[in-house]
């Protein structure tokens, strides 16, 4: 799972792009008790979402032609520049140019070979989210693409990721660890598009999971703030009770209240 010993190729940032800011504070204050903290006039209207006083995710104001309402997960990254630049020799693209970001680190988004959006984060002063695994925080992510295999040599390539077969009930799983820390920094795993079809439809989209005490009463709280269910809680053997959500915008996202590691 994740935690906040970031290594490079690592999810250590996340934020949402929403068309209505004032509302998704509302929505996620009230889903997972955060509290949003402006970055300052300078920043454009972004913002970070603090439980308990530290940073868990990022937040910002968005338009139609920035796309629609999404969550975007950033990985570490020693040199954005280079970064970038190996995202298109991989048949990636690169939708924002590598930037300083008022010298807390440095940021671009760049596409997979599939198209699917996601952030690097080089850090400087922020070195990224404050706090990881824990309940109301970044605890997974999950990559929903039409080629596995595709994938998995592009982000090797671009962020240097490793992958594993797991045994999973009815198969298996493909998960994902940076190279630094092995198969014990896993963080996250790549699904096949065409098994999943409430993912199917939408397209393929890096999926962030929250960690939450109580997966059912999180479900029917998203649906009391205006958010919709796309998956029911489920219980996954070893795994844990997950449930897929949009928020009142169209963000999504996926909850969990992940079972007691085996000892």
């Amino acid at each position: 799972m994740l935690t906040t010993r970031f290594v490079n190729g690592a999810p250590n940032w996340i934020d949402v792009g929403t068309s209505d800011i004032d509302g998704a504070r509302s929505f996620y204050g009230g889903l997972f008790d955060w509290q949003f903290q402006s970055a300052g006039p300078e920043a454009g209207g972004y913002g970070f979402f603090q439980l308990d006083g530290k940073t868990v995710a990022g937040g910002m104001q968005t338009t139609a032609e920035q796309g629609p309402p999404s969550w975007t997960v950033y990985f570490q990254s020693a040199d954005a520049e280079a970064t970038a630049k190996a995202a298109e020799q991989a048949h990636g693209s690169v939708l924002v140019q590598p930037m300083d970001v008022m010298g807390q680190g440095h940021m671009a988004i760049l596409a997979d070979q599939a198209g699917v959006p996601f952030g690097i984060w080089q850090p400087g002063r922020t070195k990224g989210v404050d706090v990881a695994g824990d309940p109301g925080s970044l605890c997974w992510v999950e990559l929903y693409t039409p080629d596995i295999a595709a994938a998995a040599a592009f982000y090797n390539k671009v962020l240097g990721l490793e992958t594993s077969a797991v045994p999973f009930p009815g198969g298996t799983y493909t998960c994902v660890n940076p190279a630094e820390g092995g198969e014990d920094a896993m963080f996250g795993g790549i699904v096949p598009l065409a098994d999943d079809p409430t993912e199917a439809e939408a397209g393929p989209y890096w999926l962030p999971y929250f960690e939450v005490t109580d997966a059912d009463a999180t479900v029917a709280r998203a649906q009391e703030l205006g958010g919709r269910v796309r998956m029911p809680a489920t219980d996954i053997e070893g795994v844990g009770r997950i449930a897929k959500l949009a928020d009142p915008y169209g963000a999504r996202f996926a909850v969990i209240k992940s079972a007691p590691q085996q000892s």
